[in-house]
């Protein structure tokens, strides 16, 4: 086994890492759930307000999923210049554009004063989310990955996945705290756009935070070859290219893992405020405190779920949530019918600890499966290709549903089946706990991808 040329950094300094990475995942999902909610609860009556109710939602939704249209093209973007120049460089990119498309939404006028201009503008600045978070996750996980040690790799690389609950429970909060503050007039009317505008300041943090830790060791070493190479044979591939030729079945395998955690996590926390406000009646006070409680709870579990598959492994775990989350799926609604407001936590609550266990381990998962010259590219690929078929349509295809059937059975079908597809793609694809990730980097270099049942690049 070749050890890395750089030095692992001291507990401090991983510490340090981690918090950059979480504080500006957080941020980013902050700008990124806010959107989502406030389409389920403001965006069809302000821009789409010549329509009934649930189809000014479902239009609200429509401009929500355009945004998942422009991830795989942040995914390509990013990942080829995080893999050319750095993960540093692009993570501090993707938080600026983030937080600027944040800000401007709160400042968009509404139907009202300028017409279709303010759907138009609306879903532009949404694409630019898109775009910018379709860079950011590789980027932010990669970079803890790639400083931790094979041992507690699940556990260190969960924390950035932290930064989703995080923001989402952010989001809400903030959210929460305007509709208690402000009547329903108010909200509507300018009250929403606060916790747009908030972005900004939210952005100057994770920047500061971000600009003072270092590139990745195992990136610095990989360059540093790469660039041997290519003074001595005049021409270094690119990494989208040999990702696709050496990882493809990788690629297809973490497109497979993500078809549940994602499709569940937007139906768990976004499409449920539309379900439990339009559809069963709930106020939106219960419905945001119910997701603000389930997110605190995901947040604290992630951790404890990221070090479990440092233990029993990186699939076992990200089973249990896969199985879990296609059976909560047909209580999840029968919960939220009661109209109960406990019954509405531990719907949502349960629902996100099926759904920690996908998303702890997922970092390292995916992380472990590539060479570190096209890790960038290849986990990016993986996760953001996948959120087009899976996040993107998930809350639109709900509604739909909803509208067309009248009950939410055709929606648990729905969960179920996305929850199928992930076990099948967990059974495909091999085991990566203990991965010394510089070997991985030597073996893609000299061989092909190793078969499915081979821990190729594992320690063990």
């Amino acid at each position: 086994m070749t050890a890395p040329a750089t030095a692992p950094p001291t507990s401090a300094g991983l510490r340090r890492i981690v918090a950059a990475s979480l504080v500006g995942t957080t941020i980013e999902w902050y700008d990124y759930f806010l959107y989502g909610s406030a389409a389920a609860l403001v965006f069809g009556r302000v821009f789409f307000p010549e329509s009934d109710p649930l189809t000014g939602t479902l239009l609200a939704f429509l401009t929500y999923a355009i945004g998942f249209a422009a991830r795989p093209l942040g995914a390509l973007v990013f990942g080829h210049f995080g893999d050319r120049v750095g993960r540093k460089k692009l993570l501090v990119v993707s938080l600026l554009m983030m937080g600027g498309a944040s800000a401007l939404i709160g400042c968009v006028p509404g139907y009202g004063t300028i017409g279709v201009s303010a759907p138009i503008l609306l879903t532009v600045l949404r694409l630019v989310q898109g775009f910018a978070l379709g860079g950011e996750w590789g980027g932010a996980v990669l970079l803890v990955s790639e400083h931790g040690d094979a041992r507690r790799r699940g556990f260190w690389a969960s924390w950035p996945q932290g930064g989703a609950p995080a923001g989402n429970l952010l989001a809400v909060g903030v959210l929460a705290v305007m509709t208690m503050v402000q009547s329903d007039a108010e909200f509507l009317a300018w009250g929403w756009r606060i916790p747009f505008l908030l972005s900004a300041v939210l952005v100057g943090l994770g920047l500061w935070i971000r600009l003072t830790v270092d590139e990745s060791p195992l990136f610095k070493e990989a360059l540093a070859k790469a660039n041997a190479r290519k003074a001595a044979q005049g021409a270094e591939p690119s990494p989208l290219l040999e990702v696709v030729r050496r990882h493809w079945r990788d690629i297809l395998v973490a497109m497979g893992a993500r078809m549940a955690e994602n499709i569940s996590y937007y139906v768990l926390t976004t499409f449920v405020l539309a379900y439990c406000v339009e559809h069963v009646g709930v106020g939106k006070q219960d419905a945001l405190n119910a997701v603000l409680i389930g997110s605190a709870v995901q947040f604290c579990l992630i951790p404890a779920f990221g070090a479990l598959s440092d233990r029993v492994g990186r699939k076992p775990v990200y089973l249990v949530g896969a199985v879990g989350v296609g059976g909560w799926a047909w209580a999840f609604f029968a919960l939220l019918d009661t109209r109960s407001f406990p019954a509405l936590v531990l719907a949502v609550t349960v629902g996100l600890v099926f759904h920690s266990a996908m998303y702890a381990p997922q970092a390292a998962f995916f992380s472990e499966l590539f060479a570190t010259r096209m890790r960038y590219s290849g986990a990016s690929i993986g996760a953001q290709f996948a959120s087009v078929a899976a996040g993107a349509p998930a809350p639109l295809i709900a509604t739909a549903l909803l509208s067309s059937y009248g009950n939410a059975t055709p929606i648990a079908v729905y969960l179920t089946l996305a929850a199928a597809l992930t076990v099948l793609a967990l059974i495909a694809g091999r085991e990566t706990r203990g991965s010394d990730l510089a070997r991985v980097s030597e073996e893609a270099e000299g061989a092909s991808y190793a078969p499915a049942g081979e821990t190729a690049g594992s320690s063990a």
